[in-house]
């Protein structure tokens, strides 16, 4: 029995996938005494204990975490590792952010063990946040990208990244050609996409550093690598869908500037989407594409509210992502107590059930990902999260004088921080501790 692993605690997932946030509720599963079966990094089976104990082997040694709630591992859909050493700069609207600290913080990744440092103290705040699965942006330095694969790969965590293409719009330090940008993110794909759990993904920072002979370069990627990602953003700011609109007047709209070079559909990631036309919304729900709602950095840069009532009236596939360095936390309960917020602002009421349901299995919907995780189904991949509903006396308090498993929840998203997340598991085995803190680098 020495390689069946068992977990008897609080369970919550969902079971399917939904198209209506009607389905959520329905679709949620809460097992308030459950017994977790693992084997070789798999779900082998989720079952109540009194369900499982009369057929357990009495050899089998349990890890009882009885005051705890385990959920599949958070998914983070939009995130930039290079800006972690930024967060919380000084609040200005996107471009004149990008001028004052981003692209200055950016142009120091050339220097490998800069990006090798980094790369490693950033899966260390998503692992310490509970986050086992991300969509990640480098610099444009092929070595940032190198950096960050070979540290998610030594702590087998699945991640999805990519080098950024700019050859527009910034420091001189930042800019390729087109053929030097080519040259680079082929050698990255042969040297990443598919090992191990990793995954890349083609990144034009957005269409404003991106000449339209870039553009055609990254379509022409797309096109002989149809299973790789792509990342990119829109219509995050009213200043940069103008600029936009003035940089490629022959196009329709912001996202027709990506369709026209075959950037759209599945495995393609928007972040933010602030300000589409309804032109827009249609395109990116025919496409197949995904949006990643980011809403700290939306609200610390005064970029705007998404609307997540037009994400349902379409049928987008939807995560969410903290966006760091814009974004102010790693942490995916924090931001979606932010998301709350933001529909209360727009009248649109998020339960805790769609905020869970984005950060889980909705996000890997969105990054096709959830034939492999995202729930406790038997055969995928065993990354969760084990919660402590407790961790503060706040929380304490609050979830004393709770009634229902639905109050519980929200208190736990709404109030849940870094320290709620008690421990994380990366393919059946711990790689984080709250109670030693400790980050164990290459346990899975």
């Amino acid at each position: 029995m020495n390689d069946i692993k068992a977990i008897r605690s609080s369970f919550f997932d969902f079971t399917r996938s939904v198209a209506d946030p009607s389905e959520l509720e329905g679709s949620a599963r809460f097992i308030e005494d459950g017994l977790l079966l693992l084997k070789a990094g798999k779900i082998i089976s989720l079952q109540s204990w009194n369900e499982a104990q009369a057929r357990l082997d009495p050899r089998l040694e349990i890890l009882h975490l009885p005051d705890n709630i385990i959920m599949p591992g958070f998914i983070d859909s939009h995130i930039h590792y290079p800006q972690t050493e930024m967060i919380g700069a000084d609040g200005e609207q996107l471009l004149d952010w990008l001028d004052h600290y981003t692209f200055p913080t950016e142009s120091q990744y050339h220097c490998p063990d800069r990006s090798a440092g980094m790369a490693s103290f950033f899966l260390d705040q998503l692992l310490r946040n509970g986050t086992t699965t991300a969509m990640v942006y480098g610099t444009v330095h092929a070595q940032s990208v190198d950096a960050l694969f070979a540290a998610a790969f030594e702590r087998h965590m699945r991640l999805i990244a990519g080098k950024v293409m700019m050859d527009r719009h910034a420091p001189d330090a930042l800019l390729e050609t087109p053929g030097q940008s080519e040259e680079a993110t082929r050698g990255l794909i042969a040297r990443w996409h598919n090992k191990g759990r990793l995954s890349y993904a083609l990144t034009p920072r957005f269409a404003p550093t991106s000449s339209p002979e870039l553009l055609a370069v990254v379509g022409r990627l797309r096109r002989e690598f149809p299973d790789l990602y792509l990342q990119t953003h829109l219509s995050e700011n009213t200043q940069e869908v103008a600029w936009v609109k003035a940089l490629f007047p022959e196009r329709v709209n912001y996202f027709d500037v990506y369709r026209h070079h075959g950037l759209t559909g599945r495995k393609s990631v928007f972040a933010h989407c602030l300000h589409l036309d309804e032109q827009e919304w249609r395109d990116l729900a025919h496409s197949r594409s995904a949006i990643a709602f980011c809403p700290t950095s939306n609200l610390f840069l005064g970029s705007g509210l998404f609307d997540l009532q037009k994400k349902w009236d379409w049928r987008i596939p939807l995560g969410i992502g903290t966006d760091v360095g814009a974004g102010t936390t790693f942490n995916l309960l924090q931001t979606l107590a932010e998301a709350y917020k933001v529909g209360q602002l727009r009248g649109y009421r998020l339960s805790v059930y769609e905020g869970l349901y984005h950060a889980t299995l909705g996000a890997a919907h969105a990054l096709s990902l959830d034939g492999v995780l995202g729930n406790f189904a038997p055969g995928k991949e065993a990354d969760f999260v084990v919660l402590d509903p407790r961790a503060t006396p706040l929380q304490r308090l609050r979830q004393a004088n709770s009634a229902t498993l639905r109050e519980r929840l929200f208190l736990l998203m709404i109030l849940g921080d870094d320290r709620t997340i008690y421990q994380t598991w990366i393919q059946g085995k711990p790689v984080y501790r709250r109670d030693d803190d400790e980050i164990k680098q290459g346990a899975a």
